[in-house]
C-alpha cells in the first residue's frame, strides 16, 4: 500500500481479520469451538513453514493438539456454509465486470484406499503421474483488485459412485453421483460474476466450451494439438486468425510461436476426466 504507514496497514489487516472472524462465528454453536476456530485461522496465517497439529497448538497456546484437530475432525459445522462466507467476502472485495475465473484441480496424495473419500489411483500434477490420491477442483476469482479462492468440489471417481456401501461408509451426502471435472467446473462457477475463464486441457473438452459461448463469456482453454474445433461456431481471440485444414483441425503453429495461449508444465500427460 503505497503512501500508507506500517501502523495503518497493520490496523487495516487486524480490522479485516476481525470482520472475517465475526462472519465465521455463527457457524459454530459453542463459544469454545468458535474460539478454537479463530485460533486455527490465526495459525494458518502464521510464518511456520510446516503447520502440523502440534505446531498449531503451540502457536495457539494449547497444551496439546486436541482442540486444533477437533476443528477439522470431530467438530460439527457446515463446510459449505463456510465456503459461502468466504465467497461472499471475496466477491464483495474483488468483484469486477472484467474478472477472470481460473479453474484448476490439485491432487492430495494418500496412502490408504478407504480412509479418505474419493481416493483412487488417478493422475495428479502434484506427483506428475498416476498414483493414489484425492482430486479437488477449485475456482479462483481474479480481478484487478486481487485474487482469492471462492469454491471447491471433490471429484468422485466412478469406482466410488458405483459403490453405494462405500459412499455411505465415507459419509458422502445422499444423492451424490458421478460428474466429470468439466461438469464440476460449470457447477462451481455458476454464481460468480466474471467475463473470462482460464482452465487447463482437462476442461477444454465436452460442452463447457459451448456453454461459455452461449452465455457470451471469453475463455482460454488448453486443448490437445489435434483437438477438432467446431467450424459452425465463431472463433474468438487469437484463434480467429488460425487457419484450419480440410478435416477442420487447426494447423500446428510455426515452431517459433507458442503452441497454445496457456503455459503448461513439462509433463503433458493427463488422465481422462
Amino acid at each position: 500500500m503505497t503512501g500508507t504507514s506500517i501502523e495503518a496497514t497493520l490496523e487495516l489487516w487486524t480490522s479485516s481479520l476481525r470482520d472475517v472472524k465475526g462472519r465465521m462465528r455463527p457457524l459454530f454453536t459453542q463459544e469454545r469451538v468458535a474460539v478454537s476456530a479463530e485460533r486455527f485461522m490465526d495459525g494458518l496465517l502464521g510464518d511456520e513453514r510446516r503447520k502440523t497439529g502440534w505446531m498449531r497448538a503451540e502457536a495457539a497456546g494449547d497444551p496439546d493438539p486436541w482442540r486444533q484437530q477437533a476443528i477439522l475432525g470431530r467438530g460439527r459445522w457446515d463446510a459449505d456454509a463456510l465456503r459461502d462466507v468466504v465467497r461472499d467476502y471475496a466477491l464483495e472485495t474483488l468483484v469486477d465486470p472484467d474478472a477472470v475465473l481460473v479453474i484448476d484441480e490439485t491432487g492430495f496424495l494418500k496412502q490408504g484406499k478407504a480412509s479418505s473419500c474419493g481416493v483412487a489411483r488417478q493422475y495428479t500434477g502434484s506427483a506428475g503421474k498416476i498414483t493414489n490420491c484425492q482430486i479437488g477442483v477449485f475456482a479462483c476469482y481474479v480481478s484487478r483488485h486481487g485474487h482469492a479462492f471462492i469454491d471447491r468440489a471433490l471429484y468422485l471417481p466412478k469406482a466410488w459412485t458405483d459403490d453405494p456401501a462405500r459412499m455411505a461408509k465415507a459419509h458422502v451426502p445422499e444423492g451424490a453421483c458421478f460428474a466429470t471435472k468439466p461438469a464440476i467446473a460449470r457447477a462451481i462457477a455458476a454464481d460468480a460474476p466474471f467475463s473470462w475463464v482460464a482452465a487447463d486441457s482437462v476442461y477444454g473438452v465436452g460442452d463447457i466450451e459451448t456453454a461459455l459461448r452461449r452465455v457470451g463469456k471469453g475463455y482460454v482453454l488448453g486443448v490437445n494439438a489435434n483437438h477438432p474445433f467446431p467450424s459452425s461456431l465463431p472463433l474468438m481471440g487469437k484463434a480467429a486468425g488460425r487457419r484450419r485444414n480440410r478435416e477442420g483441425y487447426r494447423r500446428k503453429p510455426a515452431r517459433r510461436r507458442l503452441a497454445a495461449p496457456v503455459v503448461r508444465g513439462r509433463n503433458q500427460r493427463r488422465a481422462p476426466a
